[in-house]
């Protein structure tokens, strides 16, 4: 794992060292501050071309290109809002899927199914343990988002989201976020349709670089990827963990987001 992470400034391989402690505390400082941290470099530069060679090909012929309209809940009908609140306007998303059974034995893999990465993500996230999925397509993702295609705007359904920029788009793909936009007793609609209507000056904007490892709590915190510009595309590694083992995606979430089930 030397070649391909940067232990020397990541000691991830030393838990319960005074530097992987170290790490740990900061790492949940950021995360309470900012609702994320991110971790730059993470990921060796000759790592990162290896990790792109092996995902471009499969993006360019096999990648399932997924393209919905949807409000940032994903769902048609949200408690407490009536039918054509501003909160619950429509925006389009778009990207371009590789699922992690169409890149065994790669760079993104081993980073997964690495055993000390998900210690420690549990270790900052406060958890006994965290688990990989069982699920052979969406355990792993790598996403890929082209010239005028985004993320758009939306709360996450997982407790965390844990990422890794591959490559950068030539210009746009900044992540956007409103930190606690609601909670868990106020869903804030008022303060939803003010992030949708662009007058929400609380909204910050981060330009991730290559290789930096970012782990988000979305589940309050409405949030976005700006549309990506220009011939170089965005390609982030999205790896979901669990606090239980054996998750899996249903048959349905597989073909929705997949357009396979295995």
């Amino acid at each position: 794992m030397h070649d391909i992470l940067d232990l020397d400034r990541y000691p991830l391989h030393k838990p319960g060292s005074p530097e992987w402690l170290a790490l740990v505390e900061r790492c949940k400082q950021d995360l309470s501050r900012e609702a994320m941290f991110n971790l730059e470099g993470f990921v060796k530069p000759e790592a990162l071309k290896r990790a792109l060679a092996e995902v471009k090909p499969v993006m360019e012929t096999l990648s399932f290109t997924h393209k919905r309209r949807h409000n940032v809940y994903f769902r048609k009908e949200v408690p407490g809002i009536s039918e054509g609140h501003p909160a619950l306007n429509m925006v389009d998303t778009i990207n371009h899927t590789v699922c992690a059974d169409q890149i065994p034995q790669s760079v993104v893999l081993w980073i997964y199914e690495w055993p000390q990465f998900a210690v420690f993500l549990g270790a900052v996230m406060g958890k006994e343990a965290l688990f990989p999925m069982r699920d052979a397509l969406a355990r792993a993702n790598v996403m890929c988002y082209r010239d005028g295609e985004a993320l758009n705007w939306h709360f996450d359904r997982s407790e965390f989201t844990t990422t890794i920029l591959l490559q950068a788009p030539t210009a746009g793909g900044a992540f956007e976020y409103s930190k606690d936009t609601r909670s868990e007793g106020n869903p804030n609609f008022e303060g939803v349709a003010r992030v949708l209507r662009g007058q929400d000056n609380s909204v910050k904007s981060l330009a991730l670089k290559a290789g930096t490892l970012n782990v988000f709590r979305g589940v309050n915190t409405l949030h976005r990827v700006t549309p990506c510009k220009g011939p170089d595309e965005r390609y982030i590694a999205v790896l979901s963990y669990f606090d239980k083992p054996g998750v899996t995606f249903s048959k349905e979430d597989q073909i929705g987001f997949y357009g396979r089930a295995v």
